[in-house]
C-alpha cells in the first residue's frame, strides 16, 4: 500500500503522532519606527478571567486502592451540549488573543508567501504511465498528475480539491493494479482516521461506482489478476461515525472485494472474533501467488506473521481463507519485503535492536531453517528496505539520526553501492521489483528537497538530480545547522539539532523553539519545515530538535529507554536539552518555547508541569494527556505499547507519577506555569479532544486565584480538523498564525522584515 507523497510540504506523519512544526513570536511590545520595524517585549502584569467549568466531584475512581478524582469527566461526550458551551467559551477567549496581536496581519501575509512555491512528490510507474503529486504553492491538498513518460505534458489525474469547498476532503493511501488499469484510493474528511476506499480507470481517470466504507488502519492490496482488493473494515456501531465519535474501534476485519460489485457482496477473508482489539496489515507478494499478514495487538514494533496461499484456490476466493502461523507470539517485528518462491525476505527486529534481513523458507519456517541475509549493523538503524530490479535490495539506515543508503544483492546479501548523501533524511522512495527505475527524495533543515532518478540496472548506478524544489526568496547558505550531543540527568548521550541564520550572536537572548517528540520507536531526522523559514528569516530564531530517547534514533534500545516505566527519561532527555540550549547562550528561560504534537504533546505538557521555571512557553498540539483513561477512547489501547495500563497495579504507578492531568499543581516560590497553548480538533478520533479539554479545565481552575499567574494559560478547538494527516493548507497557515500571535504576545521577539 502507498501513501500520498506528501513529506515535501515539511511533516512527517508518524504512527501516533504528526509533527506539524509550530513555532514562535513576541509579546506585548512597544512599536519602534526606524529603517524597518521592530518590537520589545513587555512584561504582562494582568491574570486571566478563564470561563467557569463546572466540577463534578463525586467522581472519583479507585485505582488499586489510590482514590482519583475526576471532576472533568462530563467533558469526555462531545455530543453533550455543556461540552459544546465549554468549547465555545475556550474559543471566545483565545480567538481575541490571538486576533488582538498588533502584527497578526504581516505574520499572515509572510507565512503565506513563504508557504507558496511548487512542491513535488517523487514520480512513480504504474502500467506505461508515470504519476506523481504536485501542488503548485497554496492548494489546499496536493494533486495527482499522470504521464505518459518523464517528458511527456502532465495532466491532472486526481485533484482533492475539486472534492469539498474548503479543501477538507484529503486523499490518503492509494494502490494500483498489477496492470496500473485501476486506481483504488482512500479519502477522509475533516481529519477523522475514518477512510472512504474509492476507485478509477487508469489513464482516463474515469470514476468507478465502487465504494468501500468503515475503513481504517486499513491495508490495500490487489489480487495479481486486478479482478479485487484486500482491505479493512470495522463492523458497523451503533451511533455517529464520522470522528467525532470516541468509542473504541474493535473487530477489525480483512475483506475482498471485486470490482464492480457491491461492498454488501464483499468476503470476508480473516477475523480474530477473540480478539478485537487485534488489527491486520495484509499484502499480496511480489509474485501474487501468497497473501502476507502482519498482526498487531498494539503500536509497538511486533506483529505476529501468517500466510495464506492464492495460488491454491480452486474456487477462487469465496470465503475465510485458510492461514498458516510462521511467527505466532508479539516477540519481534517482521515486515515483508519480496519472495523468490517460497523463500520470503523480511526486515526484522528478532535478536536484532538495530534490525537485519533474514530469509525464511515457508516450506520449513522453523527458525532454525531461517537465514541472515543482512546482519544487523550495531552503529546504524535499518529504516526501511525496497527490492528493485528483479534482485536488488535498497536499504536505508540512521546513522546518528541522518540517513544512508545503499544498493545490496538479494541473492547474497551483499553490499554494492552506497548512495551519496548530505546531512539529511530520505523522506520519500518510489520503486518495485519489476522494474529499474528508482526516485528518492532527499531533504534536510536547509534543503526543501531534491528529487533524484537512478536507474538500477546500470553497474556504476549513477543517480541524477531529478527535480529541485525551491523556496522563493530563501537563501539556505544564510542559515547553518549543528548536530551537538549533550548529558541527560542520568549521564546518556543525547543528539539534538541546531539551526539558525549564521549572522545571529550567542549571546544568551534569542528566541528559541525545542521540538521533541519520543515515542513509539519514530524518529525525528532533520527534515525541512516550511515554517521555520518565517522564524529563521524574520525572527532571528534559533530551532532546536532534541532526539530524546523513546523514539527510534539508536533502534530498539533506544525506544525501549523512553517507554513504560522508563518515560520518565525522555521527559528529563528534554529538559535536559533545554538547560543546554541555555548553558551555550543559544537563549535564556524567558525565550526558550517548547513544542510537540500527540505523544510529543504529552512531552510539552508533562515537562511545563515539572520545569515551570524551565521554558517561556508551551505548545501542546492533540496531545495524549489523560494518562489513566487514554486507552478507553477509539484506537488508544493500542498505546499500551509505550505506556503501560492503569488497569494494571504496577504500571499504574508509572503513569500516575507524570500524567499531565493529574500532576497540574501551583509552581514552588515565584515561579509560575509558563505561557500555554492547547490545540486540538473536532474531528480528531485518535487523540480525541478530551484530552485537551479536561487538562485546560483542571489548568485553569488550578491557576484562576493565582495572584503570579499572569501567563496565558488558552485552549484552542479547530473545527472540521483531527489529527494532522490530511489538514488543508488554509487551515495549517491559519493555525500556525495564531500560533505565533499567541507566541508574539507573550516572548520577546524583534521582528526583522
Amino acid at each position: 500500500m502507498k501513501v500520498p507523497d506528501l513529506t515535501f510540504i515539511g511533516n512527517r506523519v508518524g504512527i501516533a503522532t504528526v509533527s506539524t512544526l509550530i513555532l514562535l513570536v513576541s509579546l506585548l511590545l512597544v512599536f519602534l519606527v526606524t529603517e524597518r520595524t521592530t518590537s520589545k517585549s513587555a512584561v504582562m502584569t494582568s491574570r486571566f478571567t478563564y470561563p467557569d467549568a463546572r466540577r463534578d466531584e463525586s467522581i472519583v475512581e479507585d485505582y488499586h486502592g489510590t482514590k482519583i478524582p475526576d471532576p472533568y469527566r462530563w467533558l469526555e461526550d462531545p455530543d453533550a451540549e455543556e461540552t459544546k458551551a465549554f468549547v465555545d467559551a475556550q474559543n471566545k477567549i483565545s480567538e481575541p488573543f490571538f486576533n488582538s496581536c498588533p502584527i497578526k496581519d504581516k505574520m499572515q501575509k509572510r507565512m503565506t508567501e513563504v508557504w507558496d512555491f511548487p512542491k513535488y512528490g517523487c514520480p512513480s510507474k504504474h502500467g506505461s504511465h508515470y504519476f506523481y503529486f504536485h501542488n503548485s504553492g497554496l492548494q489546499n491538498q496536493h494533486v495527482m498528475y499522470i504521464q505518459d513518460s518523464l517528458d511527456a505534458e502532465p495532466r491532472v489525474f486526481l485533484d482533492p480539491n475539486k472534492l469539498s469547498e474548503d479543501g477538507t476532503i484529503a486523499m490518503g493511501a492509494y494502490e494500483f493494479s498489477e496492470d496500473g488499469l485501476i486506481f483504488a484510493y482512500t479519502l477522509s474528511e475533516s481529519g477523522s482516521d475514518w477512510r472512504t476506499i474509492k476507485f478509477k480507470e487508469s489513464p482516463s481517470g474515469k470514476d468507478l461506482p465502487d465504494v468501500l466504507k468503515r475503513v481504517k488502519f486499513s491495508s490495500l492490496t490487489w489480487t495479481h489478476d486486478h479482478k479485487g482488493v484486500f482491505y479493512n473494515c470495522y463492523p458497523k456501531q451503533d451511533g455517529k461515525v464520522d470522528g467525532t465519535e470516541t468509542t473504541s474501534n474493535e473487530h477489525q476485519k480483512l475483506f475482498y472485494h471485486r470490482i464492480g460489485t457491491e461492498q454488501s457482496e464483499d468476503v470476508l477473508v480473516f477475523e480474530m472474533p477473540d480478539q478485537p482489539k487485534w488489527m491486520s496489515s495484509a499484502v499480496v507478494t511480489d509474485d501474487g501467488k501468497y497473501l502476507v499478514l502482519a498482526i498487531s495487538d498494539s503500536c509497538g514494533p511486533f506483529n505476529r506473521l501468517f500466510y495464506m496461499n492464492l495460488d491454491n484456490l480452486p474456487n477462487g476466493i469465496n470465503g475465510l481463507l485458510d492461514y498458516v502461523k510462521v511467527v505466532d507470539n508479539f516477540e519481534a517485528a517482521y515486515e515483508y519485503v519480496t519472495n523468490e518462491g517460497t523463500v520470503f525476505t523480511f526486515k526484522t527486529n528478532q535478536n536484532a535492536l538495530n534490525y537485519k534481513i533474514i530469509n525464511i523458507d515457508i516450506s520449513k519456517p522453523e527458525k532454525e531453517h531461517w537465514v541472515e541475509l543482512v546482519p544487523e549493523d550495531p552503529e546504524a538503524v535499518l529504516e526501511y528496505t525496497l527490492c528493485v530490479n528483479n534482485d536488488k535490495l535498497i536499504l536505508i539506515y540512521l546513522r546518528d539520526v541522518k540517513n544512508e543508503m545503499y544498493v545490496y544483492d538479494l541473492s547474497s546479501g551483499k553490499q554494492l553501492f552506497q548512495f551519496p548523501l548530505g546531512v539529511g533524511s530520505i523522506t520519500s522512495i518510489t520503486g518495485e521489483k519489476k522494474q529499474t527505475e528508482l526516485f528518492y527524495r532527499f531533504t534536510s533543515f536547509l534543503t526543501p528537497g531534491i528529487i533524484f532518478h537512478c536507474d538500477t540496472a546500470s553497474s556504476n548506478y549513477s543517480p541524477k538530480v531529478f527535480r529541485e524544489i525551491k523556496v522563493k526568496n530563501f537563501d539556505a547558505s544564510k542559515f547553518e545547522t549543528k548536530q551537538v550531543f549533550f548529558k541527560s540527568k542520568d549521564g546518556t548521550k543525547i543528539p539534538m539539532f541546531i539551526v539558525h541564520k549564521k549572522s545571529i550572536p550567542l549571546d544568551g537572548n534569542n528566541p528559541a523553539v525545542l521540538y521533541g517528540y519520543g515515542g513509539f520507536s519514530i524518529s525525528e531526522s532533520p527534515v525541512f519545515r516550511i515554517s521555520n523559514i518565517m522564524f529563521l528569516h524574520n525572527l532571528n530564531g534559533v530551532y532546536a530538535v532534541a532526539n530524546i530517547r523513546g523514539g527510534a534514533e539508536y533502534g530498539e534500545s533506544w525506544h525501549n529507554a523512553g517507554t513504560l516505566a522508563k518515560k520518565q527519561n525522555g521527559f528529563d532527555d528534554f529538559a535536559a536539552a533545554a538547560e543546554y540550549l541555555i548553558q551555550e547562550k543559544y537563549t535564556n528561560n524567558k525565550k526558550l518555547s517548547i513544542h510537540g504534537g500527540s505523544n510529543g504533546g504529552l512531552l510539552v505538557a508533562a515537562s511545563l508541569n515539572q520545569r515551570p521555571d524551565l521554558f517561556a512557553a508551551g505548545v501542546a498540539q492533540v496531545g495524549v494527556l489523560d494518562m489513566l483513561r487514554f486507552h478507553k477512547f477509539t484506537i488508544g489501547y493500542a498505546w499500551v505499547s509505550d505506556y503501560g495500563s492503569s488497569d494494571d497495579p504496577e504500571q499504574f504507578q508509572w503513569l500516575i507519577k507524570y500524567s499531565p492531568l493529574h500532576n497540574i499543581k501551583v509552581p514552588e516560590g515565584d515561579a509560575q506555569y509558563p505561557a500555554i497553548l492547547l490545540l486540538t480538533g473536532d474531528h480528531d478520533d485518535r487523540v480525541v479532544p478530551l484530552h485537551s479539554l479536561k487538562f485546560a479545565a483542571q489548568l485553569q481552575h488550578t491557576m484562576k486565584d493565582v495572584e503570579k499567574q499572569t501567563n496565558p494559560l488558552l485552549l484552542r478547538i479547530d473545527t472540521k480538523s483531527g489529527h494532522g494527516a490530511g489538514k488543508s493548507t488554509t487551515k495549517i497557515i491559519e493555525e500556525l498564525v495564531d500560533i505565533y500571535s499567541f507566541l508574539y504576545k507573550t516572548i520577546g521577539i524583534q521582528w526583522t522584515d
